[in-house]
């Protein structure tokens, strides 16, 4: 058996799930493996959120050079689409939670098959398996 390494999914580090041979996909320990890791993952993101809140109002300044002024609006920007992503996450992270609860997670949701153990792990908020995202994403190529 492969030596387990500790995983990294957005700064929320956690043990791989050694996955037993007759084990069946997604059993109740597995739904529980994820929802540790998107819990510990939005506490993360939430966190971040708090920090950028509070750095923005203690950095607010009236700067009267024009220079200052836009340098600090252009940071602040940033930070806010970088939270409104961060905010679209945490959504993401709130229907996995919820399908965890319906006994839904880790099956596609185009076609029905498992998606994966180490698919979920790399992106636990994934809802389609690797085939139907490859079509996806081929399809927005021929779109756009």
């Amino acid at each position: 058996m492969a030596e387990a390494r500790a995983r990294d999914t957005e700064s929320v580090t956690f043990e791989p799930y050694d996955i037993g041979s007759d084990e069946e996909y997604m059993s109740p320990e597995q739904e529980e493996h994820f929802r540790e890791i998107l819990l510990a993952w939005k506490k993360s993101l939430m966190e971040e959120v708090d920090r950028t809140v509070h750095h923005m109002q203690d950095e607010a300044t009236n700067f009267p050079d024009p220079n200052d002024r836009a340098t600090q609006e252009s940071e602040f920007s940033l930070e806010l689409r970088t939270r409104d992503r961060e905010r679209k996450l945490i959504k993401k992270i709130d229907e996995a939670l919820t399908r965890i609860d319906e006994h839904e997670y880790g099956f596609c949701e185009a076609c029905g098959v498992e998606i994966g153990i180490r698919r979920l792990e790399a992106r636990p908020t994934a809802t389609l398996c690797i085939d139907c995202k490859t079509l996806d994403e081929i399809r927005e190529k021929q779109r756009g």
